[in-house]
């Protein structure tokens, strides 16, 4: 058995036994759900650790199959496009769980929900057969509908409940109809992805399926993603979220649809790639450039902190959009970084709802003398935002700008300008409105976190400030990879004609 199948039943035995603890004793299923998040994370750090670097190989492989008469099959394995992301998943649900003591009422369904989330996440991320990464997927959004319609906060949670649900399941129909068509036109009586591989590698798809398969997919995943102009789901969502659920999607399950299309898209489809690169680059400015101008307008911290998150998702797009390894390999670690500042973020804005009642910057201000950990833990999440170095951040977008440069220069000067410039003022803009400045007389009463709950924000820095400091630890499991899904994205080359034939044809 594949190490990552026990990966993968960890948080699904973890969530059946939350439901088998008689009564709600909030201890007891407290300790049951953090138990199940170590054991997870301590689990997705062996992999990583174990992982070999340098080498494209699937690795921690196993495949069963399930129904051949349509090609399906249990078939999970890990790469350098999705080792960083599993380590990713299983270090924010940790400390998802540790940040779920907000949580009052109902708590086992809430652990319950939290952990099947957990185990729907890994499973898209570890999955190499389509169907089951789309399962996967679709199995961690129905808790957070859930979560969200039942523990939201905020006059406008029913609202951003029907939002998110419309949204996600609308790109869900449409990525599913660009995988059908895929099937279909593929000819292959499988979605798995190695079989689809090598079956297109010997008849690729004609040029038109490419064209009308290709959109499909991107607008499809990228709806989940928050691709402008289909983000309006996300910044209302996160603010009303309870924090857990916050940290968990903005964090996690928002990167399964750029994995689906690194994974799929762009290997599969090269001439879709090309005829949609231009549309794409287009709409990747749309994400960092008004995202960043509706971030900097915002005097709400968590919905400064959603629209902050879909200008990073724009640098994403724009590594895509550059087909190079050194753009694309920026984007995974780009995807592994924002995941663990997005927990970070939106965990520090819970932390401040739950002590002072309150996201607004106008009304908060000079909590760093009276939480030190917390207004330091806000400063240096916030300068990661700004892409400070020694961040994990830096490198990926350090890496998509150069990678971007040579096919499309105007578009880098733009998002260097947008999310740089614009990106820094409103981060330290948040920084002077909630750290700084004179303390209020009705926060007298707020106190720092204790040592045990300073642990979720401890562990995330951590992970910030390890792959910041030695990114190649991570770089160099993406980059082989990253090669192979280049050379079958980007067209290839006129060959020549050979001097004979040349002369022959004189």
């Amino acid at each position: 058995m594949s190490s990552l199948t026990p990966l993968l039943l960890t948080p699904f035995l973890g969530a059946l036994l939350v439901l088998a603890v008689p009564g709600n004793y909030r201890v007891i299923l407290r300790a049951l759900a953090l138990l199940t998040g170590a054991l997870t994370a301590f689990q997705a750090i062996a992999l990583f650790a174990g992982f070999q670097g340098g080498s494209a190989e699937l690795q921690f492989v196993q495949q069963v199959e399930w129904i051949p008469s349509v090609g399906l099959s249990y078939h999970v394995g890990v790469d350098g496009l999705n080792i960083g992301l599993v380590l990713m998943a299983a270090l924010v649900s940790f400390a998802a769980i540790c940040a779920a003591w907000e949580i009052e009422r109902q708590v086992k369904l809430f652990y319950f929900l939290l952990l099947v989330m957990t185990g729907g996440a890994l499973g898209a991320f570890i999955s190499l057969d389509l169907f089951f990464l789309y399962f996967f997927n679709e199995l961690a959004l129905v808790p957070t509908f859930l979560m969200l319609g039942l523990w939201g906060r905020g006059e406008q949670k029913t609202y951003a409940t029907f939002q998110i649900t419309l949204y996600l399941t609308l790109g869900a129909l449409v990525a599913l109809t660009g995988l059908i068509a895929l099937y279909v036109m593929s000819g292959v009586n499988s979605l798995d992805v190695l079989v689809l591989k090598a079956a297109l590698a010997e008849k690729p798809l004609s040029a038109q399926a490419q064209t009308l398969i290709f959109p499909l997919l991107l607008l499809g995943f990228g709806t989940l993603v928050g691709l402008w102009p289909f983000h309006s789901w996300a910044a209302p969502g996160y603010a009303a979220a309870p924090t857990s659920t916050a940290m968990m999607h903005a964090g996690v399950l928002k990167k399964v649809g750029l994995y689906a299309l690194i994974r799929v898209a762009w290997p599969f489809m090269p001439v879709g790639v090309a005829e949609w690169m231009p549309a794409l680059a287009l709409l990747c400015l749309g994400n960092i450039l008004y995202c960043g101008w509706v971030a900097m307008r915002q005097r709400d911290l968590a919905l400064l902190l959603g629209n902050s998150s879909l200008a990073h998702m724009g640098f994403c797009f724009l590594g895509l959009a550059s087909v190079t390894v050194l753009g694309i390999t920026g984007v995974v670690v780009i995807m592994v970084a924002h995941g663990l500042l997005a927990a970070l973020s939106f965990a520090l804005n819970g932390y401040l709802f739950n002590r002072c009642g309150t996201t607004d910057m106008d009304k908060l201000g000079g909590l760093l003398r009276q939480m030190p950990f917390i207004g330091t833990a806000i400063i240096m999440a916030f300068m990661a935002g700004c892409g400070l170095p020694g961040f994990a951040n830096f490198p990926g977008e350090l890496s998509v700008m150069f990678g971007a440069w040579k096919a499309l220069p105007w578009f880098v000067v733009a998002a260097a300008w947008g999310g740089l410039i614009i990106g820094g003022v409103y981060m330290l803009r948040a920084i002077r409105s909630v750290v700084h400045g004179p303390a209020k007389a009705e926060f007298n009463h707020v106190s720092d976190a204790n040592y045990w709950r300073r642990l979720p924000f401890l562990v995330l820095l951590a992970a910030l400030l390890w792959f910041g400091i030695q990114p190649d630890s991570l770089v160099s499991r993406i980059q082989p990879s990253v090669v192979e899904i280049v050379k079958a994205a980007a067209p290839a080359p006129p060959v020549p004609a050979a001097p004979a034939a040349v002369a022959a044809a004189h």
